[in-house]
């Protein structure tokens, strides 16, 4: 049954119940996640112990990132079951298949099995910008520019140049335009060749990109002879959110990164789609990068069965955040920031209002579990999620985190809340 959520208030009585006590050991508790001051979130680590003695009575409940999903007793079985040929020879039944379910569905000429998002990423840039010191336009909180190495300069030698990323995942079109080189053949300037967006986009907390903005980015684009490339990692939580195909909103790019192992559940891979060209100019890309894989139908059954039964239930990780997210606003004290509206998808964004509570110790208290608090909540709960940009948490549902899991995550953020308060006012 789901636990009725509440007032923080009514938290207070765990107080009277020794349950708040000041909050030791954040150094430590720091060592076994593997956090760092200077680092970004990737770095964290799952705490390895269960709580307070080893207490077999706790609940995890992992708000990381929707790459923990773990496959299925189904997934699992059609993985052992596939059919396998060696992929480099394009001989492996499975990843065929799912190479043109893939393509059918993005409305796509024709797609390509890779390992992973960055990789799939990396290979766009560099069969669209074909020569060294072509040049990519990409938003500078975009995952393709902030998390993945630099790769497009340091493998492609492609240059990179930035447009603001508004808070809803959009560009400026004007300030989009005027990065645009007009002087090739010049010998002075990198040559444009092509336009990044990111459906959706991850840094904005999971903001899906108006259909709006997708036609006048292609028009743009086409009125300056450049391509459009989509990081469409999350693109099924944006379909499910604007309640069409991905093809419609793949109409308006060239090609498209479609990431397996994040919401849809595969443990491995990404499909990069595009016209029938394109992907026999990335085959050879992937190669050169190490990413042909030989028996890979193992994985690509996983990939099918994601496409064809995982994509509905996003739905209920959208309804999930967006719970999350309105308990956060109700509690009181007021302690978060939400803008609750652009809680479109999967991935909750906050901020801390109370500045003696940053979001490194909040998410520090979310993830430790006390006696006390197995004493006063019947269980201790382990709620694992990131410090993020801009006095920010993150955290991202998935199909690994039910009402139920969800409600546990409510719980445990009001008797935070709880202890927290009672600390400031014992302090004064």
């Amino acid at each position: 049954m789901a636990l009725k959520t509440s007032s923080c208030r009514l938290l207070f009585k765990f107080i009277h119940q020794g349950a708040v006590a000041p909050l030791a050991g954040l150094n430590a508790l720091r060592s076994v996640l593997g956090w760092s001051s200077t680092r970004g979130y990737y770095n964290s680590g799952k705490p390895s112990y269960a709580g307070p003695g080893g207490a077999a009575h706790v609940r995890v409940v992992d708000l990381r990132s929707d790459t923990v999903t773990k496959p299925g007793p189904a997934m699992r079985q059609a993985m052992a079951e596939a059919k396998v040929g060696d992929d480099v020879m394009g001989e492996d039944p499975t990843v065929n298949e799912l190479q043109k379910i893939a393509a059918d569905m993005f409305g796509m000429e024709a797609a390509l099995f890779v390992p992973s998002g960055t990789m799939s990423n990396l290979i766009a840039v560099m069969v669209h910008c074909r020569e060294r010191g072509d040049e990519v336009i990409v938003g500078d909180s975009s995952h393709l520019h902030i998390y993945e190495q630099g790769g497009s300069a340091q493998l492609a030698g492609v240059h990179s140049t930035t447009v603001t990323t508004l808070p809803d995942g959009t560009f400026d079109l004007e300030q989009l335009e005027s990065k645009i080189r007009h002087g090739y053949p010049d010998p002075h300037y990198p040559r444009s060749r092509l336009v990044c967006v990111e459906n959706t986009h991850n840094i904005q907390g999971g903001r899906v990109l108006p259909l709006a903005f997708l036609q006048e980015v292609r028009a743009l684009a086409d009125r300056y002879g450049l391509s459009v490339h989509m990081d469409g990692a999350r693109i099924m939580n944006a379909a499910v959110a604007q309640g069409v195909p991905p093809s419609a909103i793949l109409q308006h790019t060239d090609t498209v990164s479609v990431c397996l192992s994040k919401g849809l559940g595969a443990p491995v891979g990404t499909v990069l789609a595009g016209p029938q060209d394109f992907i026999s100019r990335a085959v050879r890309c992937r190669k050169a990068l190490g990413g042909g894989m030989r028996q890979a139908g193992i994985l690509a059954a996983a990939g099918k069965l994601s496409l064809q039964n995982m994509i509905g239930r996003l739905e209920e990780d959208h309804r999930n955040a967006k719970t999350f997210a309105q308990a956060l606003l109700d509690c009181n004290p007021n302690l978060f920031a939400v803008d609750l509206a652009a809680v479109e998808t999967n991935i909750l964004r906050f901020r801390l209002q109370d500045l003696s509570l940053s979001p490194r110790e909040f998410c520090d208290r979310m993830a430790q579990v006390s006696k006390s608090e197995e004493a006063a909540l019947g269980q201790g709960i382990q709620v694992l999620m990131y410090p993020h940009f801009g006095n920010s948490v993150r955290a991202v549902w998935h199909l690994g985190i039910s009402p139920e899991d969800t409600q546990l995550a409510i719980q445990k953020m009001q008797f935070v809340v709880s202890q927290h308060v009672m600390e400031n006012i014992r302090a004064q």
